[in-house]
């Protein structure tokens, strides 16, 4: 299926994936203009998943509303159905995170609970978001 200049897909880039326009696709990537999160990217090292003795471990965030990404053609596949509001998907997304890691003890899972909240309170800047 080939996918065309003005799409709505889903995409991953590095661990989230989104929703977005494609604004150019290319053979083997597209760059999507982001509409909404769908899964917030991991915390941490992407080079050591679920590792904590790492030379840095990464607070990582979203892609930002209307922000374009280069995305591997393989990962883009074509969406349908209403496209939800950025800042409610970003929540949603966030909260989904948290609450698997809550369902965790290990260490790591305790680090990138840690690296979320201060994800947060950057959104809560950016977005005027409240997470009560």
């Amino acid at each position: 299926m080939t996918i065309k200049t003005g799409e709505i897909v889903t995409a991953f880039y590095k661990t989230g994936k989104y929703i977005g326009e494609v604004s150019s696709a290319q053979e083997n990537s597209c760059t999507v203009k982001i509409l909404a999160v769908l899964r917030h990217p991991a915390q941490g090292d992407l080079h050591h998943p679920k590792q904590v003795d790492v030379p840095f471990f990464h607070e990582r965030k979203a892609l930002a509303y209307t922000e374009r990404a280069n995305m591997p053609a393989a990962t883009v596949k074509p969406y349908k159905g209403p496209v939800p509001e950025y800042n409610d998907s970003l929540k949603e997304a966030v909260l989904a995170l948290k609450n698997r890691l809550q369902q965790d003890n290990s260490e790591f899972s305790v680090r990138s609970l840690e690296a979320l909240q201060a994800v947060q309170r950057e959104y809560e800047l950016m977005y005027n978001l409240t997470w009560a």
